[in-house]
This record gives C-alpha cells, sequence and structure tokens, in this order.
C-alpha cells in the first residue's frame, strides 16, 4: 500500500484546505465528489473522481491502495438527518474495505446546549436538536468501529468557521462583502456574546496533524482556536482593517423564525440559536498539551479572508 495516496471526500473548504496541506507535504490526493467538477479549479497534480460516497462498493474502490482517508463531505445543511448517516458509513465502509484509516472532520453540534460552560471532549453528546443528535450518531458509530479494529479512526472537532472559500456560514460570503461594502451586518442571536470561531486552514491543517500521529486514532479532538471574541469584537476588528464603519444588524428567534418561511437554510438556523445567545466556547487544551500547531491571531486571519474576497470581487 502505497504511503503517499491519500484520498479526501469532499471538495467544500474543508477539504480543499486539506487537500492542500497533503500536496505541500507530498502526497498524492485523489479528491472526491459528487459531480467530478469543482470551481474554482482545485490545485494542478489533484486527480478529481465523481461518485456517491455513501455507496460502499464505489468507495471501497476509490479508497483502494490509499493509506489515509479524509471525510470532509457533507450533504445540504437541510437534508443532514435523511443523507448525513448513509454518506458517513459508506466512507466508513470505503476505508475498511481499503484497510485505510480515517480522519472525520466534525464540529459541536453532538454537545448540545452546554449552558455557557466551556466544552471539553469529554461532555456527554446529549443534544436534543435534529443536527445534533445525527452528529452524535456518526461519531458514536466511527468511534465503535475503531474500538472494535475494523478502521482506525481519528476525528476533529472545529466551532463555527471561517476564511477563505468559506461562503456559506454565519462569517461567510454576505457577512464579509457587506463588510468590505461598509453596509449592515447581519448577526444571529447575541452580538456581544463571545464566540469560539475556528479559521478554516486552521482547521484543515489540524485534520492532517491528526492523520499523522498514531495517538490521535480512537479519540476526538478539539482543533485549535484563537482565543473567543464576540461576533460585535470581530466586526471591530474588521474595521480597524477596511478603515470604515460596519453597522451591525442582530437576528433574534423572531426574526429567524420569520425568515425561515422563506428559506428554508435559515428555518434550519432556528434550532442552533442557543449557540449565538449565550457564551459558545471551545476548550482545546487537549490538543495542545499533544501538537505544537497553534492557532491563526483572529486579526491575521481576517486580514487573509477580506484579501480572498478582494480578489474575487
Amino acid at each position: 500500500m502505497s504511503s503517499d495516496k491519500t484520498i479526501v471526500f469532499g471538495t467544500g473548504p474543508l477539504g480543499r484546505w486539506v487537500t492542500h496541506f497533503l500536496l505541500e507535504e507530498g502526497k498524492q490526493v485523489v479528491a472526491v465528489n459528487r459531480s467530478g467538477r469543482v470551481e474554482p479549479a482545485l490545485p494542478a497534480g489533484v486527480e478529481i473522481v465523481a461518485g456517491d460516497a455513501s455507496d460502499a462498493a464505489f468507495t471501497g474502490e476509490v479508497c483502494s491502495g490509499a493509506r489515509t482517508v479524509f471525510h470532509c463531505a457533507m450533504p445540504p445543511y437541510t437534508r443532514w438527518p435523511e443523507q448525513f448517516p448513509a454518506l458517513t458509513r459508506g466512507i466508513l465502509e470505503g476505508a475498511k474495505r481499503a484497510g485505510s484509516r480515517l480522519v472525520f472532520g466534525d464540529n459541536l453540534y453532538m454537545y448540545g446546549d452546554v449552558h455557557s460552560r466551556p466544552m471539553t471532549e469529554d461532555l456527554p453528546t446529549t443534544a436534543t436538536t435534529r443536527k445534533g443528535r445525527v452528529r452524535a450518531r456518526m461519531a458514536a458509530e466511527l468511534l465503535a468501529a475503531h474500538k472494535r479494529g475494523d478502521v482506525p479512526v481519528a476525528i476533529g472537532r472545529a466551532s463555527d468557521f471561517y476564511g477563505p472559500f468559506v461562503r456559506n456560514a454565519g462569517l461567510g460570503e454576505p457577512f464579509f462583502r457587506a463588510a468590505l461594502a461598509g453596509k449592515p451586518v447581519t448577526i444571529i442571536g447575541n452580538p456581544d456574546m463571545p464566540h469560539s470561531f475556528t479559521y478554516i486552514k486552521d482547521f484543515a491543517r489540524a485534520l492532517v496533524t491528526l492523520s499523522e500521529s498514531e495517538n490521535a486514532f480512537g479519540e476526538a479532538w478539539h482543533v485549535p482556536n484563537p482565543p473567543p471574541l464576540s461576533p460585535s469584537e470581530i466586526v471591530s476588528l474588521l474595521e480597524d482593517e477596511l478603515g470604515h464603519t460596519i453597522p451591525v444588524r442582530a437576528a433574534g428567534r423572531l426574526i429567524i423564525s420569520v425568515l425561515g418561511f422563506f428559506n428554508p437554510v435559515i428555518r434550519e438556523t432556528r434550532e442552533m440559536m442557543h449557540q449565538w445567545e449565550q457564551p459558545y466556547i471551545v476548550d482545546h487544551s487537549k490538543f495542545d498539551r499533544v501538537f505544537s500547531q497553534k492557532a491563526t491571531p483572529h486579526r491575521q486571519a481576517l486580514r487573509e479572508t477580506l484579501d480572498w474576497y478582494r480578489e474575487r470581487a
């Protein structure tokens, strides 16, 4: 088995940056998505394969010969309960058939409402939301597969992320386009609550770091984040960078409920409002104790993100 061949399921922002860091290490990368196309194009040298990742026969074939498989794929936000578990099981089974290791890019939904408590990896997965339960169930299945000896599995968990290529997020394209133009930005929930945000490059780099450590497998890890900032403080940093005022509009539960009648993605956001109405703090000290990777400071990450949007203006 070649130690240089690596499979990355998903060509969204996380999959893109995982691919980027793997190429920097000289890995042979095969990227997999449903269409076999991606815009803007992935770096030269990356093979792109089209297929249904929920099909174990397909995933087993595409994973053949790979030492490591990265699961960075995600169905539409509105279709998680229906599509995400099957997608994850297909990738898991493909890695098992190929004798590969699996690294999964996860989030924090499975913990549910932690009532402002800093989140650590040993918290119970007691989410009552639809999407939280989906995440909890998938993580449990993956770690159970590792425990059985089916597939070595490592899980990296990030908070709400932003950065180049991240368009559909709270700090996504509408937010940064409005900020660049000096127009009002919309903040969900309370804009003054401290919140852990993950820079997308840090998330991807952490997954690659986990893939290279035998001690990382069999566990979940919170990836590095810079110190928490409120959305209002993020806006203040952007104002410093851009040199103009950025008005803020807060969207509480009532506004989200009304907008949800017309927009299914916003409707799905309502059950996650607890994340934006109270402190949402991630403890990544476990990762810090083992690995040397540090989080990118928010000011630098925001500057790089603004530059990326400016290049595509």
